[in-house]
């Protein structure tokens, strides 16, 4: 597989893995889903008018400042100082990261594929993801058991931001690209043993730099880019593989694209519950996890 831009030629073989699956019931995997979409937003009123949504930096909110109460100083403050207000804390969720492959077909319509069938030279793949949190993304290549790359932040996209909003989706490689070169992932003839991690975690991995930092430091002639993760820190997120996730599989494929998924990833807005669901939800089994490691192979011949 052939994409010049960031992933320097990066090909992509052999079968979906998606870590330590935990054997669930029909009903259970049903529950999967559902946990995953209830937090997806109502319908937006199509009708409505206003400014069109941005689209999404993809970096980190910057901290709000502190308001004081109102009324001057409250109970158990001392005269002159600031009363802070604590901001309301959310439930905690599960973390979970719906995926879905999309292929291009005969007609050039963009269509959801099956990760388990085998690709050929010529045919294009790209990768749409979808979080039921907020957090960071990251996404990893290793060729033939070699050692990592992070493809993803990546200086050259989103000024080098990798922080995702709940249920806003995102591409890898992206559609709204300047030139179709850059728009999808292509098998070329060679065939190769590569993986793609995809990490998502609450808080910023340790030792990657990211946004501005991460520009000038692969800006920097001296360092060397894409980033290849330490040894500690790739050991800790191979060890995450084998924390069990909960997951649940579409058994259909071959729908085209929707309008509203299309509007979603260029406006930047949130996935209604009425737009069409992941192919693959992966689900971590406990609240307190902060990480979520998951695999995506595919078959290249």
């Amino acid at each position: 597989m052939r994409f010049k831009s960031f992933i320097c030629g990066l090909a992509m073989t052999s079968l979906v893995g998606l870590g330590t699956v935990v054997a669930i019931t029909q009903d259970q995997e049903e529950d999967v889903r559902g946990a995953f979409l209830t937090s997806r937003p109502k319908p937006v009123d199509k009708s409505a008018k206003g400014n069109p949504a941005p689209r999404p930096i993809r970096r980190r909110p910057k901290p709000q400042p502190v308001k004081p109460v109102e009324g001057g100083v409250s109970a158990g403050t001392t005269a002159g100082a600031t009363a802070k207000v604590e901001p309301a804390k959310a439930t905690p969720q599960k973390l979970g990261v719906g995926l879905t492959l999309l292929s291009r077909d005969s007609l050039g319509l963009t269509i959801r594929t099956d990760p388990t069938r085998t690709f050929h030279k010529g045919d294009r793949v790209r990768v749409l993801l979808e979080t039921n949190n907020d957090g960071y993304l990251y996404i990893f290549n290793t060729t033939n058991d070699g050692k990592p790359v992070m493809i993803y932040p990546n200086k050259e996209l989103d000024e080098g931001g990798n922080y995702l909003q709940a249920h806003i989706p995102f591409e890898i490689p992206s559609s709204t690209a300047s030139e179709e070169r850059l728009r999808w992932l292509v098998f070329d003839e060679i065939a190769g043993n590569e993986r793609l991690y995809f990490v998502f975690t609450r808080e910023p991995l340790p030792g990657i730099p990211l946004e501005d930092e991460l520009v000038a430091f692969c800006s920097d002639a001296k360092n060397t880019c894409p980033i290849q993760p330490n040894a500690e820190l790739w050991a800790l997120l191979e060890k995450e593989l084998d924390e069990p996730l909960r997951t649940s599989k579409a058994s259909r494929f071959g729908k085209a694209q929707t309008e509203p998924e299309r509007e979603a990833i260029e406006r930047g807005l949130g996935l209604s519950k009425q737009e069409p669901e992941p192919s693959l939800i992966m689900m971590s089994a406990s609240v307190k996890s902060g990480t979520l490691v998951t695999v995506l192979d595919l078959v290249h011949k």
